[in-house]
């Protein structure tokens, strides 16, 4: 079983992709989480390059790592510095990491037109560089950048950056294809070559501007690669970097590499998300793998053959990267699809049970008409429960109104009035809101809080309103999503309609005899 060595750089790299942006905070909480799933290096920053990366490498001291090795980030000394005096590599230094990777200039033509210097001296640079870090007892990674452009323009020259930095006494070295545009086949063919000149350990780092950087990632791997740079979530400058989210499974549970992170393998999805929040970004739900959708199924057929056997429909274990396998619903979904779900709450349910059938009907006929149950499976628990008669309504609409008026400059004013009725008593409130939907919203927790009191713990957190017919304007139907919260759990909540104040309407009316019903539900079971 071939060893392979993780290089993560989620925290450099992947901070320079745009809209992302961590904290100091931010670092040093993903930092642990990377050690916890067991990679092999930690890339933490440029110490020196911001005060954000020099306040994390300082605070960063203080935590105690399990497996991964902490790396900074830099490039080799200045054209006319001597390394003791080249401010980058005393602040790599400074950083007091066990491992410092450093980058040079492997493409002539970047040293003749960026730093404008003899390509001889160039090789003096990296090969100094490196030798003086060493001597500070460093395991040194040298990061060739450009290397495949270089390569392709010059491969003599090219393969003598790794040699100067192989003379200077580095660990590794690593093939960047830094602009991102090389392919799986001429990758190939350049890796095998340098690994017929070059013995020492050889990474790759491999950005995704043409879409195939975890691919290439992956068949470097095959063709000797020791070590693998990449990010987590793809994360990266332009269009991002080598997706360890789909490296590391695929190389551990389908290709036979070891790794320590594969004894945490099931730490991988909650890892992807976590990055995800942190960076305020959300978490694409189409990833391999980690995605909400990776194990996600939805026609018919394919979900009664899931059913039989797992391996029909998907290509691993979801479990085994702590990813979960999801029914969605759907007018594509059968009998098969209905009752899986229906069975959670009515045991002992058959397919051939004919509520079955008019609870699938139904399905079909409500999102004929814009309703979408994927992120709404609350609305779809209060179908299933009204279909089978297992509960109660909380409440029963009398009837609301709004007044949306608008007086010159002034701001608009809204306010509803509804009438409700819970075991028999009638309750008519007013209330003001910002706009007319939280007007209503308003309206209806005043009128039922006496009757309820943990709907003061309900919290709207999202509202999505999407137009399901572009072409008729104004006059569209409207699907409304709503997300609630009441501090501990989440729910979503689903309606459609021509007029978006009743769409709301029914997506916040199922929102809050869920929360009712369920806080309910769990009184009975912390009393029983």
């Amino acid at each position: 079983m071939s060893r392979v060595y993780f290089f993560d750089t989620t925290l450099r790299d992947g901070a320079q992709a745009e809209g992302v942006n961590f904290s100091v905070e931010d670092k040093i909480t993903i930092a642990k989480k990377l050690d916890a799933i067991g990679l092999d290096y930690i890339e933490g920053g440029w110490p020196g390059a911001n005060p954000k990366d020099r306040e994390f490498f300082r605070k960063i001291q203080s935590v105690r790592f399990d497996q991964a090795k902490l790396a900074a980030f830099g490039s080799t000394r200045r054209p006319g510095n001597l390394p003791e005096e080249d401010p980058i590599l005393q602040n790599l230094l400074s950083a007091n990491t066990p491992v410092v990777a450093i980058f040079g200039k492997s493409w002539a033509f970047h040293v003749e037109k960026v730093l404008q210097i003899p390509l001889a001296e160039n090789l003096a640079l990296i090969e100094d560089s490196v030798r003086y870090l060493k001597n500070h007892h460093k395991e040194v990674i040298y990061d060739a950048e450009h290397f495949f452009d270089g390569y392709k323009a010059d491969p003599a020259y090219t393969l003598e950056t790794l040699r100067a930095a192989l003379r200077g006494g580095a660990d590794a070295v690593v093939l960047c294809d830094t602009n991102g545009g090389t392919l799986p086949l001429e990758f190939m063919e350049i890796f095998q070559a340098v690994r017929r000149e070059i013995s020492a350990p050889l990474g790759v780092h491999i950005h995704n501007d043409s879409g195939m950087a975890s691919a290439i990632s992956i068949i470097a791997a095959q063709l000797g690669a020791d070590q693998i740079q990449g990010t987590f979530n793809g994360y990266g400058e332009r269009c991002g970097n080598a997706n360890f989210n789909t490296i590391i499974p695929s190389l551990l549970l389908k290709l036979g590499f070891d790794a320590p992170v594969k004894q945490h393998l099931t730490l991988l999805t909650e890892t992807s998300r976590l990055i995800a929040e942190l960076a305020n970004a959300p978490h694409d739900k189409r990833q391999p793998y980690v995605g909400t959708s990776a194990f996600a199924h939805k026609a018919g057929m394919h979900i009664d053959a899931i059913k039989k056997h797992s391996a029909t429909f998907e290509h691993i274990d979801p479990a085994a990267v702590g990813n979960d396998r999801r029914f969605l619903l759907s007018d594509q979904a059968g009998r098969s699809t209905i009752l899986l779900k229906a069975q959670k709450f009515v045991p002992g349910l058959t397919k051939n049970d004919p509520r079955i059938q008019t609870l699938t009907d139904q399905l079909k006929q409500l999102e004929h008409q814009g309703f979408q149950f994927e992120a709404a499976e609350a609305s779809f628990e209060l179908l299933i429960k009204k279909a089978f008669n297992l509960y109660n309504k909380a409440f029963s609409l009398g009837g609301f109104r709004i007044i949306v008026e608008k007086k010159g400059d002034e701001p608009v004013f809204s306010e509803a009035t509804i009438k409700v009725t819970v075991d028999g008593e009638e309750e008519l409130t007013t209330a003001e809101g910002d706009g007319p939907v939280n007007a209503l919203d308003c309206a209806i927790r005043k009128a039922l809080r006496r009757f309820y009191p943990q709907i003061a713990n309900f919290h709207l957190s999202d509202y999505k309103v999407r137009v399901l017919e572009e072409d008729k304007g104004t006059e569209a139907e409207v699907r409304v999503l709503i997300q609630t919260t009441d501090g501990q759990d989440s729910w979503g909540t689903v309606g459609a309609s021509a007029n978006i104040i009743e769409a709301s309407w029914q997506a916040l009316a199922d929102s809050i005899e869920y929360g009712i019903h369920k806080s309910k539900q769990k009184s009975a079971e912390e009393k029983g």
